[in-house]
């Protein structure tokens, strides 16, 4: 093992400054009002749970996750995501509860990276889960309240690309015939390997016709009338039934007036393998990669032994940071009492009086400042106690 550097981090881990620490929050802050005032209550779960449950249930690859031992021998893990712990939550201490429950959450998750990877092995998440509601109005709310989340932050230029998983199982499985071959076509999804796909259709032996079926499979995006055209491709009832409940979701999406933000996209797979229905990610004009997302994951409470459906979606706070444009722009200070050292008794009383109004204050001496004028344009405003006349001056 090679000696660390003095200031080295563990991989994937990022220090959090002051600038970006203070728009995280407003961006946490934001999202949290208005899933707040949409009626989710907000729950906490360990950052560590057990590998045998949460590690097994979240779905997330093994390597990825970030073990450790117990003094009792089990293994233990960072959660890696928060879906799986309020499964447990929702199965067990809120098993009586009334549902559907309407939950939410704002939390680090913790995924290990590869050392080529440069992606975040901690971030956070916001979002909710509502549980205990089958239905296409479900879906719709979760979706509408994601996108009323990100214009809630100042987000701008949003979209929610919305799919079915059920469609693409259904056309995979008619076509390919065995569940080996499909899972390998849903990787290449998964990771938007499109040529990919497209080199390993040409390569099967599968007919003209059933060629061109997977091929116009990568050509289903855009709006209402991509249903029509994926309903010639699928033949089965389960893919048939996919495109219906999709059909119900836009209409419901219509009524919440979400229509300019949302494109279907039927080749879309989620990373997450309990998915099993409703599917979709957020972006942001610019953003090469999701804000976040989300399905319907209506297995999932069945592995903690309480089967009941269940739907919720997740933002990425790093991410949405980045949408903003702000993250390096700096967060400017509210106010800055500079005293000399015979008026500091003075500023003192005037700080306390209006940090009672709300206001951020800070004091400083001005011995200790080496540039006064750099020193004093990190502020909104400024207000000198300076000398021994009694006369503050603020700029």
């Amino acid at each position: 093992m090679t000696k660390l550097f003095m200031f080295e981090k563990p991989q994937g881990m990022r220090d959090t400054l002051p600038e970006l620490y203070t728009l995280k929050e407003q961006v946490k802050g934001a999202v949290s009002s208005e899933v707040h005032q949409w009626g989710y209550e907000p729950v906490e779960t360990p950052t560590v749970e057990f590998n045998e449950t949460v590690g097994g249930a979240s779905a997330i690859l093994d390597q990825q996750l970030f073990k450790l031992l117990d003094q009792q021998g089990n293994t233990l893990v960072l959660r890696p995501d928060m879906t799986a712990p309020i499964a447990r939550i929702a199965a067990s201490s809120l098993k009586q509860a009334q549902r559907p429950l309407r939950l939410t959450y704002d939390a680090p998750v913790f995924r290990a990276q590869q050392y080529e990877g440069g992606r975040p092995a901690e971030f956070e998440q916001v979002g909710v889960e509502l549980i205990g509601d089958e239905s296409a109005g479900a879906d719709a709310e979760v979706i509408s309240l994601m996108l009323s989340s990100l214009q809630r932050a100042d987000i701008q230029s949003f979209q929610a690309a919305v799919g079915h998983v059920g469609f693409v199982n259904a056309l995979l499985q008619e076509v390919l015939g065995n569940e080996a071959r499909a899972l390998e076509f849903r990787r290449y999804l998964y990771e938007k390997n499109y040529v990919g796909f497209r080199k390993a259709v040409d390569e099967l032996p599968l007919s003209s016709l059933d060629q061109r079926r997977l091929h116009q499979l990568l050509r289903l995006k855009g709006g209402p009338e991509v249903l029509d055209q994926a309903a010639e491709l699928v033949e089965s009832t389960e893919g048939r039934a996919a495109l219906a409940q999709l059909r119900q979701l836009l209409d419901i999406l219509h009524d919440y007036g979400m229509d300019e933000h949302i494109m279907i996209d039927l080749n879309l797979v989620m990373h997450m393998s309990y998915y099993t229905g409703t599917v979709f990610e957020a972006y942001s004009e610019g953003l090469g990669y999701p804000l976040g997302g989300g399905g319907r994951y209506d297995q999932l409470l069945g592995q903690f032994h309480h089967g009941e459906p269940a739907t919720g979606f997740g933002l990425r706070v790093d991410r949405l940071t980045e949408a903003l444009g702000r993250a390096k722009q700096g967060v400017e200070k509210d106010l800055c009492l500079i005293f000399s050292a015979e008026r500091r008794r003075e500023a003192i009383t005037h700080a306390a009086d209006l940090r009672r109004e709300g206001r951020a204050v800070v004091m400083q001496e001005i011995g200790g400042i080496a540039d006064v004028d750099a020193y004093s344009a990190l502020f909104h405003e400024v207000i000198y106690f300076i000398g021994s006349n009694g006369n503050g001056g603020a700029r």
